[in-house]
C-alpha cells in the first residue's frame, strides 16, 4: 500500500526559510569588500566606527565632542553586548547578537499567529522581507531596536504595562519606538501604559546616568544634521544637478549630505513637514471612535511610514523597522495595512539598489541613480499616504442605516 505523501507544514517551512536566507546574507557579509556590495563600507561601521565607540563606553562614558554620535543612551548597552560575547571579534559577535534577535522576532511573529484571529504572514513577510536588504541589517543595531517595537506591540493586547515598558526602553535606543504607543486605546489601557513607559523609562535614563557620564550628549550633535542624500528632499536636490544645481556631496555626520544653495530651506522644510505629520497623528487620534485588535499596529506603522518620509535622513535600515511593523500588522486578520506591506516590499527591495548597488550612481548624480532613489522615496511617500487614508477610514464610526419611512397610507 503507498503512503500517502507528508508535506511539512507552514512553520517548518518558514523556519528552512529562515535558515537559508540568513545564510545567503552571512555570505554577503563575508563578500561586503566586493564593488557591489559597497566596497566594505557597510561593515566598516560595525568594525571601526561601533568598535571605538565600545571602547569609549566601556571606560564608563558616553562619546562626547561626535559629530557621529547622535544616539539616545539606551544604544550605549546595545553596543557594549558584542564586546561580552568570549572566542569573538567585536563584527563577529555583533552580527551573532542580529541574528540571534532576528530569530526572536520571527518566534515572536509565528507565536503570535497561533492566536484566534491571527496569521503567519507576519512572519513570512520579516521573513522574506529581512534579506532584500542583502547583508546591510547584520551591520547595524537596528534589528535590535525592531524587536523592542515588536514585543511593545505584541504586549499592549495582554498587557498595556509591560507593552508601555518595551516601548520606553526601544524609545531610549533610537527614539521612534514610543510611536508604537500611539495607537493603544482610549482610556484606562493609554493611561496605564503611557504611565508605566514613563516610569520605565526615567529610571532606565537614570540607572544609565549612573553607570555612564555624559548619556545626553547625542542632543549636541543632532542640530547640525543636513540633509541625507536618500531623503525626500535629498533626492529631488540630487536631482536638481541636472537642471544646474550647483550643490556637492559630502560626507558628514555619518551620513553622504548634500551642500550647496537652498539645503537649509529643505532641512527646515522637512522639520515642518514632520511637526505637520505629528499634528495629523494628534487630530487622527481625536476623531477615531473605533479600535479593533489590529489598530494599534496600524497606528504604529503609519506614524513610523509619515516621520520616515518626512525625515532628513532616511538611510537604507530605516527599512528593517518598517519591515517589523508591517510584519506585525500582517499577524493580525483585522489589519487595514495588506496593501501598504506590499509598498514597503517594494521599497526595500529598491533600497538595496540605491545602497550599496548603484550607490556611485547616486552620490554621482546620474539619471539611473537620480530615478531609482526617486521610485524608492517615491514608493514611501505612496505607502505613508495610504497608510493615513487606511487607518483613518478603519477608526471612523460605521454610518448607521437609513431609517426607512413609513409607506403613506
Amino acid at each position: 500500500m503507498k503512503r500517502p505523501r507528508v508535506t511539512p507544514g507552514p512553520v517548518p517551512t518558514l523556519a528552512a526559510a529562515w535558515l537559508a536566507t540568513r545564510a545567503l546574507m552571512l555570505w554577503l557579509l563575508t563578500r561586503s569588500a566586493e564593488p557591489w556590495l559597497g566596497g566594505g563600507s557597510v561593515t566598516r561601521e560595525v568594525s571601526r566606527l561601533y568598535f571605538h565607540w565600545y571602547g569609549v563606553l566601556s571606560n564608563g562614558a558616553f562619546p562626547t565632542q561626535d559629530t557621529m554620535w547622535q544616539y539616545p543612551p539606551g544604544a550605549g548597552p546595545v553596543l557594549l553586548a558584542p564586546g561580552a560575547l568570549p572566542g569573538l571579534d567585536y563584527l563577529q559577535g555583533f552580527v551573532t547578537l542580529v541574528l540571534v534577535t532576528d530569530a526572536l522576532i520571527t518566534v515572536l511573529l509565528v507565536a503570535a499567529a497561533r492566536r484566534p484571529g491571527r496569521s503567519l504572514r507576519g512572519a513570512a513577510l520579516w521573513t522574506g522581507g529581512l534579506p532584500l536588504l542583502l547583508h546591510i541589517p547584520l551591520a547595524r543595531y537596528d534589528v535590535q531596536v525592531t524587536a523592542l517595537a515588536v514585543l511593545c506591540l505584541l504586549a499592549l493586547g495582554r498587557s498595556p504595562r509591560l507593552g508601555g515598558v518595551f516601548g520606553a526602553l526601544g524609545a531610549l535606543v533610537k527614539v521612534w519606538p514610543a510611536l508604537a504607543l500611539l495607537g493603544v486605546p482610549r482610556g484606562r489601557a493609554t493611561r496605564t501604559a503611557w504611565t508605566w513607559s514613563l516610569g520605565a523609562g526615567c529610571a532606565a535614563l537614570a540607572l544609565l546616568a549612573v553607570l555612564f557620564s555624559d548619556p545626553l550628549s547625542f542632543l549636541g550633535e543632532q542640530g547640525g544634521r543636513g540633509v541625507q542624500i536618500e531623503s525626500l528632499g535629498g533626492t529631488l536636490l540630487n536631482l536638481a544637478r541636472h537642471a544646474g544645481w550647483p550643490g556637492l556631496v559630502r560626507y558628514q555626520y555619518g551620513a553622504t549630505e548634500l551642500v550647496g544653495p537652498g539645503v537649509r530651506t529643505v532641512a527646515r522644510i522637512s522639520l515642518a513637514l514632520t511637526a505637520a505629520v505629528f499634528g495629523l497623528l494628534v487630530l487622527w487620534r481625536l476623531r477615531a471612535r473605533r479600535w479593533n485588535p489590529a489598530t494599534p499596529y496600524d497606528t504604529a506603522l503609519t506614524a513610523v511610514l509619515l516621520f520616515t518620509v518626512t525625515s532628513r535622513v532616511i538611510s537604507p535600515q530605516y527599512l528593517v523597522w518598517l519591515l517589523g511593523l508591517a510584519a506585525v500588522c500582517l499577524t493580525s486578520r483585522h489589519t487595514s495595512q495588506r496593501p501598504v506591506a506590499v509598498l514597503v516590499l517594494a521599497a526595500t527591495a529598491l533600497s538595496s539598489l540605491v545602497f550599496p548597488v548603484f550607490y556611485g550612481e547616486v552620490t554621482g548624480g546620474s539619471w539611473t541613480g537620480g530615478l531609482l532613489a526617486l521610485a524608492r522615496v517615491g514608493l514611501l511617500v505612496a505607502a505613508a499616504a495610504w497608510s493615513f487614508v487606511r487607518l483613518w477610514r478603519s477608526t471612523r464610526p460605521t454610518p448607521r442605516p437609513p431609517v426607512p419611512t413609513p409607506a403613506p397610507a
